[in-house]
């Protein structure tokens, strides 16, 4: 009898959390269970189930489980061990386009609305996404244009005063910072504003007709285009209304499609009655039906900081609706109304969906078999064509970018089943020699990440592949380290640019694959990551060294003030180009200040004068 038979008999009936492993001990799939014993039995017993649970099913090797008090700590600990693990076999929502929101925070004394593309718990209101020809840059500039708030992030206090900026000159601000509206007049502003945003959009409209009027009759006919274009914007919000809806609705709705092995879902955002648009999203899942994948799809799109609406409206009946809802009440403190279409408007648009859902796994099937030949495949082959010791779920590649020994650095950049995974990308500066040395500069690299992986695992977790950009010598450097830290476990290649030859430990000769293999298409990916990571991080320190080096003897302008400039402007060829008007913007930059700076730059020949 198999060890899985003889752990399938002792599974208990508590709710918990089951980790399914491969050959290599590898985590391949993480589920929840109200009750362990009867959901783990299910994917070894006989029965109708979709291949893609079938093809996983044949790589377990063996599982183990973790009880828990309650299906709400089952949901937050296999979110938990899906993030940490990111197995294959789940639903993995790493390649769907984000869209941009409007962010306003209520708590300060003077708020203003910002574009954002990341949703935080931060207490403050966002609006949004906006998609489907809806252009967030023209929407805000509609509020700025009916409200006159402020569009600069300066940190405002009410009582103290700062000078004016070009906006308000040019009537686009009212000027909170130069005392020019009290904190309660522009509360005021900022309110209707989003009251806009919220829907209420006659008021607006009202106000941008009256203006261009105003603006034709005085002849300001550039003034007038600016507003009738405003107005055009408001009828495509119009446009997106849903009609059938007799009251304004905040809602997700999710339906899933599934083909028995390859899998897609689609996910329909109203807010305010009017329908913004749609997200598309295609996967390999293992869930047994559309009901887990859509309880799996709810977990993973909104831990990801997705807006979370009033409602969501699930296209298939959910069977842990209660859970869920509990689960957004207790761990991320919103509280949703999580249920099943079943007739009106929401059935029809659950419809909707579904339709969306099964065009989108029609379309997106040869798209998801290349993207598998290109990694889970290319990894499954290059463990086979190189003879390495472990599958390459976790690869990691590392180059090292410097001019003459200058700003050496460092990047490690991290693929899992063959797929840039970015949150793990590491870089380091080099710091122990001085002049430019690739081989002890990968020396040093390598020596603390094998530190950090003794001290910090979490943060720093054990490869299974590590690429190193070069050839023999590069490698044979890398090899030194291995040795002295006494690494094992852990496979070592390198790949020359040149002529694109794998190099391995121990052998004279390099592997050289076809041009046209995967295996060698995903080594280069990685390879070329790491060098884009590598040089971004020594552009970055350049820029901030030449930064100081140009504005160093500007009277009055220290570390902090430098800061700031170069967050506001990015790099010395922003600050180059800027006026003294945008200079004036930065805080702690006045007048006296920014003309000091232009001064500076015009005495170094670095501005046309």
């Amino acid at each position: 009898m198999s060890v899985i038979e003889e752990k399938l008999k002792l599974l208990p009936k508590d709710p918990g959390v089951y980790v399914m492993l491969g050959k290599e001990g590898q985590v391949i799939y993480v589920g929840k269970a109200k009750n362990l014993k009867n959901r783990v039995r299910q994917y070894f017993q006989g029965g109708a189930k979709p291949d893609k649970v079938l093809a996983m099913v044949k790589n377990i090797a063996d599982f183990y489980y973790i009880i828990v008090p309650s299906e709400i700590d089952a949901l937050s600990l296999e979110n938990n061990l899906i993030k940490k693990y990111k197995p294959r076999y789940n639903i993995l929502l790493k390649d769907d386009k984000t869209y941009p929101y409007l962010k306003i925070n209520l708590k300060e004394d003077f708020p203003t609305f910002r574009i954002t593309r990341r949703i935080k718990r931060d207490g403050a209101k966002y609006f949004g996404p906006y998609m489907g020809g809806i252009s967030v840059n023209s929407l805000l500039d509609t509020l700025n244009l009916l409200y006159s708030v402020r569009p600069c992030d300066k940190a405002l206090t009410e009582g103290k005063v700062l000078k004016p900026c070009l906006n308000y000159h040019l009537k686009k601000c009212l000027a909170p910072c130069a005392g020019g509206v009290t904190r309660e007049e522009y509360l005021e502003r900022i309110k209707a504003g989003v009251e806009f945003l919220s829907g209420d959009i006659a008021p607006a409209e009202k106000i941008l007709k009256e203006r261009m009027l105003a603006a034709a009759e005085n002849q300001d006919f550039e003034l007038a285009l600016k507003y009738k274009e405003s107005l055009a914007g408001l009828d495509k919000l119009k446009l997106k209304r849903v009609t059938a809806i007799n009251r304004p609705l905040d809602a997700d709705i999710i339906a899933f499609a599934a083909n028995g092995i390859y899998s897609a879902a689609n996910l329909l955002i109203v807010r305010g009655g009017r329908m913004l648009g749609s997200k598309n999203f295609s996967f390999e899942s293992a869930a047994l039906s559309a009901s887990d994948a859509i309880s799996e799809f709810i977990l993973r799109y909104y831990k990801e900081g997705a807006d979370i609406p009033a409602e969501i409206i699930s296209a298939a009946p959910l069977t842990d609706a209660e859970v869920l809802e509990e689960y957004f009440k207790t761990v991320l403190g919103r509280s949703v109304a999580v249920h099943t279409a079943k007739q009106g408007v929401r059935r029809q648009l659950a419809d909707m969906a579904e339709v969306n859902a099964g065009e989108h796994l029609s379309v997106a099937v040869d798209k998801i078999k290349h993207k598998d030949d290109m990694t889970v495949a290319a990894c499954r082959s290059l463990q086979e064509k190189l003879g390495l010791k472990n599958y390459p779920h976790r690869m990691e590649c590392y180059d090292i970018s410097n001019i003459s020994g200058v700003d050496k650095v460092g990047s490690m950049v991290v693929f899992t089943e063959g797929e840039a995974d970015r949150d793990e990308y590491r870089r380091f500066k080099i710091k122990t020699f001085e002049g430019a040395d690739d081989f002890r500069s990968l020396q040093e690299v390598l020596r603390r990440r094998f530190a950090r992986m003794a001290t910090d695992p979490d943060k720093f977790p054990k490869p299974d592949l590590m690429v190193i950009d070069g050839g023999k010598g590069q490698l044979s450097a890398v090899g030194e380290i291995f040795r002295e830290e006494n690494i094992e476990g852990i496979d070592l290649i390198s790949l020359a640019k040149r002529e694109e030859e794998i190099f391995l430990p121990g052998k004279s000769d390099p592997v050289v694959l076809s041009k046209s293999d995967y295996c060698l298409k995903m080594l280069q990916r990685i390879r070329d990551e790491a060098h884009r990571f590598a040089i971004t991080y020594h552009r970055t320190l350049r820029g901030k060294r030449s930064l100081a080096s140009v504005l160093d003897g500007v009277k009055g302008l220290g570390k902090l003030k430098k800061h700031a400039l170069m967050e506001r402007f990015r790099d010395l060829g922003g600050i180059i180009n800027a006026t003294k008007e945008e200079l004036m913007q930065v805080e702690g930059i006045g007048e006296v200040q920014a003309d000091r700076i232009m001064e500076k730059l015009n005495s170094e020949g670095l501005r046309h004068q």
